[in-house]
């Protein structure tokens, strides 16, 4: 079905934050923060004043209990006047992707005219629960009216009480089909007869792709760089996930994760859990003239698509077949192709159903799209390089796609990821910087 949306939606900044594996450089950076810096450095290179943003979304999934309106706080912390409004999406891996889809949907209808939208998560800041039985003795102790009700409470304690719940196992976990994200991705690896060697291959490509970004400055336009450290004494500028020397041979030698016994699928061929954040400033046409501002890209338009949870990394094949039918266009069309890599498996079997209309039909697809090129795909590494801040990552991934079309002169790209709980996003931009 064709967009009934006609006004133009441009973007005319995107940066995002380094991103780290998770218990390392950002670690310390709670989530808004991995936002309002980016926010703040893009309005003030565009010259718009603090109460003229009319809305600020983004993407997140951790929650903070402190910070339950991370996008609020992300305006306020900004500096953005108190009647900016700001609200928080979420839709799992996608987060980021669901901002930049509102973003879209609110200036292309002329309801918005200037939005930042994006997303930020700190994994490594993500709780360890209390069980049910130690939260009920805290209730209970709570209730006691006397110290005699009060001891008896406590002796109910019993040391496995303390045993933690991990917030983001459970996050990872699809709540239907009982799989871990992890073993979904073992699941199409036996489906698509994805070997070990093949998985481990696609993996050291990722990391060779980005350590060969980072040292020929790829990344620098997009990144801005922040101040971390218990005192803020260090200065971080490039992601920390790339492995340097990084080998097929190596990579072969770590043991399968999550199926111990016949698993294929290793830390080392999935995305690592990271911290980090994006953002990117939309605008309408008529506040491109009154800011006399000049766009690096147009969005053209996005697609959401489910499909089975326990199947989850197909997303992608169904939301680019959606976005390509909906704007009347194709995969040959695009000069860059930018597929989040939540597993190497995952990725490979998206890129082997494209050009295979049996495969494909399996998740009802009834067309081949074509093959996903080398030279066009994740041609900076990917997020088993980059890592995988979840809330972060479908802004990220436009971040990123914007720049490397406007440092190629190329015309569109699209970018597209699997979503956890059985769905895939994609989003078509038009390069507008010649």
């Amino acid at each position: 079905m064709a967009s009934q949306l006609t006004g133009p939606v441009y973007i005319v900044d995107a940066r995002r934050s380094p991103q780290a594996k998770s218990g390392m450089d950002l670690k310390d950076v709670q989530a808004p923060y991995l936002g309002a810096y980016l926010v703040r450095k893009m309005l003030d290179n565009l010259g718009i004043p603090d109460d003229e943003v009319d809305e600020v979304i983004f993407g997140n999934t951790g929650s903070p209990a402190k910070y339950p309106n991370v996008g609020r706080v992300i305006a306020l912390e900004a500096g953005l006047h108190k009647s900016t409004s700001g609200y928080t999406v979420h839709r799992n891996c996608a987060s980021g992707l669901e901002a930049v889809s509102q973003a879209f949907l609110k200036v292309a209808s002329g309801r918005s005219d200037v939005i930042v939208a994006g997303g930020v998560e700190n994994m490594s800041q993500m709780p360890l629960i209390y069980s049910k039985e130690m939260t009920d003795l805290f209730m209970n102790v709570m209730k006691a009216k006397t110290m005699g009700d009060k001891l008896k409470a406590l002796a109910a304690f019993r040391p496995p009480h303390l045993s933690p719940i991990i917030a983001i196992e459970q996050g990872l976990t699809d709540p239907f089909c009982g799989l871990n994200m992890g073993q979904t991705a073992e699941k199409l690896a036996r489906e698509f007869d994805i070997s070990r060697e093949q998985q481990d291959t696609f993996a050291n490509r990722s990391h060779h792709l980005a350590l060969k970004a980072q040292e020929e400055g790829r990344f620098k336009d997009e990144i801005v760089p922040l101040a971390v450290g218990e005192r803020l004494d260090k200065i971080l500028s490039t992601d920390v996930g790339p492995r340097a020397g990084s080998t097929v041979e190596g990579l072969g030698k770590m043991r399968p994760y999550f199926e111990k016994k016949s698993g294929t699928v290793t830390v080392g061929n999935a995305c690592p859990i990271t911290d980090g954040g994006s953002a990117i400033v939309f605008m309408s046409e008529a506040a491109l003239k009154k800011y006399n501002a000049t766009p690096i890209a147009r969005v053209v338009d996005y697609h959401f698509h489910g499909l089975e949870p326990e199947r989850m990394g197909m997303g992608p094949l169904l939301a680019m077949d959606g976005v390509f039918r909906r704007t009347n266009m194709t995969l040959e069309q695009m000069d860059l192709i930018e597929v989040n890599e939540a597993f190497a498996a995952q990725a490979l079997a998206v890129q082997m159903a494209m050009k295979d209309e049996k495969l494909a039909a399996r998740f009802g697809v009834d067309k081949a799209w074509g093959e996903i090129a080398d030279e066009k795909f994740n041609v900076n590494g990917g997020a088993i390089a980059l890592g995988h801040p979840v809330g972060s990552t479908g802004s990220r991934l436009v971040v990123t796609l914007a720049h490397e079309l406007k440092r190629r002169k190329a015309k569109y790209g699209v970018a597209s990821l699997c979503i956890g709980g059985g769905q895939g996003g994609a989003v078509i931009i038009e390069n507008l910087v010649k």
